[in-house]
């Protein structure tokens, strides 16, 4: 055994506080049956995190193992996800007249979307815990992400999508060996599938924030953003959001960097973006509901946002309040021109979820919500090549 400098300590449960052991696999906290979250010994951490080190050390998301949750080096899965680019849009900072205006751009991960840091994670751990079989219910990105780590590390893939899922997203799948499963409706429906699988067969269930390590993944893309901007917190970062694991792991890494000494304790504030056509959080954090409700026949052709209900809505209004963040809805017309102009502006060719934030923050600097002197990240969720299919009409059109 190759021991990683990881301090994992605990497993919290989201809601309660409550504590529990990592010696056995755990999905949600038994106490709440809410979100769990990886604690770690930040003082130990510090020792060794630290920006010299950094400097020495491997060129993908691994780098910062100390605060990452695999013990062994043999147990991780990776395909070089993370060390994505980090770019100031020059362009569009003329055209929205936001000055400093930045673009993390992750589509350039394996499997074209941030879901590979996630499904990195969560792979590796289960591959710790000598787990063979997982299943997830997915929307698109994180089934392909899913079915490549398990491809390389040798294990059972299963997913349940709905039928409307991107064609790049099934086709992939099916490469990557998993075994598919469509399923008539909404991610929700695919869901109720996918957790029938697993019961019936004793899989696991690597479902959004339904278990600790993908959102220890997703935590990644807020290192990388401290550490690209010389360890500055940006003023505000603009976040495309469907179950939300992203928002919650870019929070995750700003308070734990705090902790560990390399970053003040300035946050950014957190804005949420979903479509018009399915914003649960949104609806929740206007009407200040800490809990959302179910979104009813949601439509949008941004998969990733397609999630009628996120596990971790009260995560996410708290991060929202404690931040000064908020929440915005972008509609798919709005989307699509967002894509255009990243695409015919800065050469990026992002998911329509990269469109949603690139006119979220047109707006919100036009409200005012974005001042002069701030330093604002909009973080592109993944690659329009994936929604070809989707975004034929506006870009291949009659």
């Amino acid at each position: 055994m190759t021991k990683t400098l990881s301090t994992f300590k605990h497993l919290e449960c989201s809601l309660t506080g409550d504590m529990f052991p990592i010696d056995k696999p755990l999905r949600l906290s038994p106490s709440s049956e809410k979100p769990l979250l990886a604690r770690y010994d930040l003082n130990k951490a510090a020792k060794t995190l630290t920006q010299e080190n950094l400097y020495k050390r491997r060129n993908d998301m691994w780098r910062y193992q100390e605060i990452l949750p695999i013990l062994d080096d043999e147990n991780i899965v990776s395909l070089g996800e993370g060390n994505t680019p980090f770019m100031k849009l020059n362009n569009l900072s003329k055209i929205f007249q936001i000055e400093n205006f930045y673009v993390k751009d992750e589509s350039n991960n394996p499997t074209g979307s941030f879901k590979a840091r996630g499904l990195s994670a969560a792979i590796s751990k289960a591959k710790e815990y000598g787990i063979k079989s997982i299943v997830m219910p997915s929307a698109g990105n994180a089934a392909g992400a899913m079915s490549a780590y398990a491809a390389k590390s040798n294990m059972e893939a299963n997913v349940f999508m709905p039928k409307d899922a991107p064609l790049a997203n099934k086709m992939e799948c099916i490469a990557f060996g998993a075994n598919v499963k469509l399923v008539d409706g909404f991610i929700s429906d695919a869901g109720k599938a996918s957790a029938l699988e697993a019961e019936k067969r004793g899989l696991f269930d690597v479902s959004t924030l339904k278990e600790p390590y993908r959102v220890e993944g997703k935590k990644t893309m807020g290192l990388e953003i401290a550490e690209q901007m010389d360890w500055e917190v940006p003023d505000v970062i603009i976040y495309p959001t469907g179950g939300g694991t992203g928002i919650v792991g870019i929070w995750k890494a700003f308070q734990e960097l705090e902790q560990i000494g390399l970053v003040s304790s300035k946050k950014p504030k957190m804005v949420v973006v979903q479509a018009d056509g399915c914003s649960p959080l949104v609806d929740a954090y206007e009407k200040n509901e800490k809990f959302a409700k179910p979104f009813e026949n949601p439509k949008t052709l941004a998969a990733g946002m397609r999630v009628p209900l996120a596990v971790g809505d009260f995560i996410i209004y708290d991060i929202l309040k404690k931040s000064n963040g908020t929440a915005v809805r972008i509609n798919d017309d709005e989307m699509l021109e967002g894509v255009s102009l990243l695409a015919s502006e800065e050469g990026i060719f992002a998911a329509p979820e990269g469109g949603a934030i690139l006119m979220a923050s047109k707006r919100l600097r036009k409200e005012g919500f974005i001042k002069d002197s701030d330093k604002v990240v909009i973080v592109n969720t993944g690659s329009a090549y994936k929604y070809l299919d989707m975004m034929e009409n506006k870009f291949w059109g009659d």
